[in-house]
């Protein structure tokens, strides 16, 4: 796998030199028994490369290796309730925060809801009103814009 690295500055691999020059470019290269064209064989690892950072962030933040139950039952409800909640902080960045970047669960704690606000009534309208100003308060008003314009019922499978 070749990489430009003017285009991919943080393009991971080697530089390798030659006798001529061949332009700025990382290699990597893929040893494998998979039977597969190249590129699919390079598309195949470099989604497996992201799942070791999806592991930590449920280690770290979500307390995935930190829960043993008296009962199997317990345990298997315990880590059904981390995979919920891992699920909806997935769909959270993905739908809401529209980053190319996966932010971790500590950072968005820190980001969006480690704030202050309070709750006020008024002519029968609750509102939320949340301490932030500045460029904060308009990522925060994006944010919630982005959520007023989702009209379509989410639909999972429950399979």
């Amino acid at each position: 796998m070749r990489k430009d690295i003017e285009v991919l500055a943080k393009a991971t691999g080697k530089l390798l030199l030659f006798d001529e020059p061949v332009g700025h470019y990382r290699y990597s290269l893929y040893v494998t028994s998979l039977d597969l064209p190249a590129q699919q064989v390079w598309l195949s690892y470099k989604d497996r490369a992201d799942a070791e950072n999806r592991i930590k962030e449920l280690k770290y933040d979500f307390g995935l290796d930190s829960f043993c139950m008296d009962k199997f039952w317990a345990t298997e409800a315990a880590f059904r309730t981390i995979m919920m909640a891992y699920n909806l902080m997935s769909l959270f960045r993905q739908i809401v925060l529209q980053s190319k970047s996966q932010a971790t669960l500590s950072t968005l704690k820190f980001k969006c809801f480690a704030l202050g606000g309070w709750i006020t009534k008024h002519a029968g309208k609750t509102t939320l009103n949340i301490s932030a100003c500045g460029e904060k308060q308009k990522w925060l008003d994006g944010l919630f814009d982005i959520v007023r314009q989702i009209n379509q019922p989410l639909q999972f499978s429950i399979a």
